[in-house]
């Protein structure tokens, strides 16, 4: 089994990406981060990936390659996979993502998203479309770093907080 986390750069999709990555190591779970990245320079530029006047021309390899690299800094151990597309709608871009989930099998989907309220009801967000698939659990990251939990101590059958 593995942890799959689509990534897209964005500062929670790293989030998502991190606690994947903590998980994986204490569960001993293979972590893959995924991109689909559309054949269109417009939206690369749109969401970041990619700025006219860069030593590179656009192209989807070069924009994985970047995407890689964020990958790497974040989580060394993680696999990268990317997968490019031609639309670059939110649908398209779900719909790709839940077909390389039904291929990996994941046991966990780590999505990085502020609009959790809106997974809840049919939408066409990425995040909505990948949750809604029932073959695999959500971990929904909705903040960079995890709220403070406070240690736990198991007394037969029930915890205490320290």
């Amino acid at each position: 089994m593995a942890f799959l986390v689509p990534f897209d750069g964005s500062y929670l999709a790293e989030a998502a990406l991190m606690r994947a990555s903590e998980y994986g190591q204490a569960l001993d779970e293979d972590v893959v981060a995924l991109s689909v990245v559309p054949d269109d320079e417009a939206y690369a530029i749109d969401v970041g990936w990619y700025e006219r006047g860069e030593d590179e021309p656009f192209s989807v390899p070069y924009v994985a390659g970047k995407l890689r690299d964020g990958v790497v800094d974040i989580a060394p151990q993680a696999s990268f996979r990317h997968e490019q597309i031609d639309t670059a709608s939110a649908v398209a871009i779900a719909t790709r993502i839940t077909e390389i989930a039904d291929e990996i099998r994941p046991s966990v989907v780590f999505i990085g998203t502020e609009n959790v309220g809106e997974i809840a009801q049919p939408v066409t967000s990425v995040a909505g479309g990948v949750a809604e698939n029932a073959a695999y659990d959500v971990h929904i990251v909705r903040y960079y770093a995890p709220p403070s939990i406070p240690a736990v101590r198991l007394e037969e059958g029930s915890y205490t907080e320290q």
